[in-house]
């Protein structure tokens, strides 16, 4: 529930903030949800390693080798990403591999929310993926709008003599 709040709370300060620069400026959806998603994954990146360390080693679902090695990978691909969007440039491609890596880590969370009998409501199942869907409609947006436009080719204009 943190990362979520953070994500809210970054995206919506962001908003305010760029729609404050000047008189005749509007709010940048767009420079707003990258800070927001930044936060988000920089928050859960740190927690990868401090905190949760061992909750998130507890849900890798038991087929998967070396839980410790896919917690720490996973956590590293998200600070990554996290710096990636400070980058117009590397944001899209930040935001398909955090796309990519919320669809990667989600049967985890569902793993976690059908086997633990004791969890708070917002980690039973249907809040937990409803959340997930949030983050990842949120990496898409990114990956989708942040995405360069092709350039297109200038066409002279005809001129009649």
């Amino acid at each position: 529930m943190v990362p979520l709040i953070v994500l809210a709370a970054a995206s919506g300060a962001a908003l305010v903030v760029t729609a404050l620069r000047g008189p005749h400026r509007r709010a940048d959806v767009v420079v707003s949800l990258r800070i927001g998603v930044a936060a988000m994954f920089l928050v859960s990146g740190v927690s990868h390693f401090v905190g949760m360390r061992d909750a998130m080693i507890a849900m890798v679902p038991a087929a998967l080798p070396l839980p410790e090695v896919i917690v720490t990978i996973t956590g590293l691909l998200e600070l990554a990403a996290a710096g990636a969007m400070a980058s117009r440039r590397l944001t899209p491609w930040a935001a398909i591999g955090l796309s990519l890596l919320l669809v990667a880590m989600f049967p985890a969370n569902v793993s976690l929310a059908l086997t633990s009998t004791d969890l708070a409501w917002s980690q039973t199942l249907v809040p937990r993926t409803i959340i997930q869907v949030i983050y990842l409609a949120a990496t898409t947006a990114l990956a989708v709008t942040a995405m360069p436009r092709a350039r297109r080719p200038r066409v002279a204009a005809a001129t009649s003599m």
